[in-house]
């Protein structure tokens, strides 16, 4: 059935296209899947992704930019250089697809295990912290006028929602406590440069080869703001799957990060990427905690859900070691 609705969109936009094959669901929650599947035409196959939200669902979530804006982020960083997938289409209702866009297959991986450990990646991986530096700069780069509409987010708003989510789960924390009284006392209030931010720049969207980054995925949680965040995001312990002593990734340095950033014409402020990094720490944390009461109130009692519910305490950890005073 979706190879058939596949192929008659794709035969609209797609001149010499004759069909599809190989449909693939990768991935699918309640409201969005992504599927994988390949174009025939004469010239050769064309890989292809398809994320949507099917027909019948509503609107994304509050914090999500929505796929028809994802849409244009991603092709305005490809057209800007940034490696980023080919949008190939953005559905329209007539292809009776629901809402979302079709991209470029990009060939890579995306599981940090096989990244941080394979040999294959052995070359590219010391490579990967001045190269991420670099394409943040692209995505910060990007010209704000030319952007959709996204929302808008500060430190303070970002403290406030934080506080809001932790108690609502009634479950005090000291740690947590702790993090959001140094984050309101160390808040370094508005950006000099409000920026596009990716907003999940991190191990899982970043597809990577023996070269290096091949493509940044999912900007759903892109947003304006301090382009300080995705560097603060990158070095969160929980993305370094226990190569601690390489902050960006479990790869490589904050300052090699920071070199490639200021390399691409921009600069780095060590100490705004250090309170996003608490920051993103403690986000990490809540959400942690968000997905062992869905575990525990259920209607789905998944091991996954409870598994990453453990993780809290991991952030806890991560948190004393960023707040203990320099030396300790």
């Amino acid at each position: 059935m979706i190879e058939e609705q596949l192929g008659r969109c794709v035969a609209s936009w797609c001149p010499g296209a004759t069909g599809v094959t190989a449909a693939a669901k990768l991935s699918g929650g309640a409201s969005q899947e992504t599927w994988s599947f390949d174009i025939v035409h004469p010239d050769g196959v064309i890989g292809a992704i398809l994320r949507r939200s099917p027909p019948g669902y509503g609107a994304a979530p509050s914090r999500a930019a929505g796929l028809d804006a994802e849409a244009v982020l991603m092709r305005l960083a490809y057209e800007a250089g940034v490696p980023s997938p080919k949008v190939l289409h953005v559905l329209q209702p007539r292809d009776g697809l629901g809402t979302g866009f079709m991209m470029a297959r990009v060939e890579g991986e995306t599981i940090a295990r096989k990244i941080l450990r394979d040999e294959q990646f052995a070359k590219a991986r010391p490579m990967l912290a001045r190269q991420l530096g670099q394409i943040a700069a692209g995505i910060h780069g990007l010209e704000v006028a030319q952007l959709p509409e996204l929302r808008r987010m500060t430190a303070a708003k970002e403290i406030f929602e934080l506080e809001r989510d932790y108690r609502g789960f009634d479950w005090p924390r000291p740690v947590f406590e702790l993090a959001l009284r140094w984050l309101r006392d160390h808040d370094p209030g508005p950006s000099d440069e409000v920026t596009l931010v990716h907003g999940d720049f991190r191990h899982g969207n970043l597809i990577i080869g023996p070269d290096g980054v091949r493509a940044v995925l999912d900007w759903e949680l892109a947003h304006f703001g301090d382009p300080m965040e995705d560097l603060g995001w990158i070095c969160v312990n929980s993305w370094r799957f226990g190569e601690i002593d390489k902050p960006v990734g479990g790869f490589g340095t904050r300052e090699d990060l920071f070199a490639g950033y200021e390399a691409a014409g921009r600069r780095a402020d060590p100490d705004r990427v250090k309170f996003w990094e608490v920051m993103g720490t403690l986000r990490w944390g809540v959400m942690c905690c968000g997905m062992m009461q869905r575990f525990r109130s259920g209607p789905d009692h998944s091991m996954e859900r409870a598994m990453i519910g453990r993780r809290s305490s991991e952030t806890e950890i991560d948190l004393l070691r960023l707040l203990a005073p320099r030396g300790k």
